[in-house]
């Protein structure tokens, strides 16, 4: 009975945690797509193609360090929880493994 309690909390963690993992990253990609479509709709500049061009490369530089800013800290973000659901199944595992030997071994 015990073993059968501990794989579902066991599984509802994983799911938990599954389902995390996958929101976090299409948000963050999702929102890299849209900076990048963002420098595609203005005009030509009154400087001319020349520095129209080198206004609009900087300007993509620019976003391209945000996006990138942003991607790492929902990756540090994600490491951080994946690093907190690892502790909690280790102390579930100790937690078991207390009650396993409390009881005298498993028993079906």
């Amino acid at each position: 009975h015990h073993k059968s309690t501990y794989l579902n909390m066991m599984r509802t963690q994983v799911v938990k945690l599954a389902r995390a993992v996958p929101r976090q990253t299409t948000r963050s990609f999702s929102v890299a797509a849209f900076r990048a479509a963002e420098g595609d709709i203005g005009g030509t500049r009154s400087g001319g193609s020349a520095s129209s061009d080198a206004f609009n490369k900087r300007e993509q530089a620019n976003e391209n360090y945000f996006i990138q800013q942003r991607e790492r800290e929902a990756l540090k973000a994600l490491r951080e929880k994946l690093a907190a659901q690892r502790k909690h199944l280790d102390e579930l595992d100790k937690h078991v493994e207390e009650l396993t030997k409390e009881h005298g071994g498993e028993q079906h």
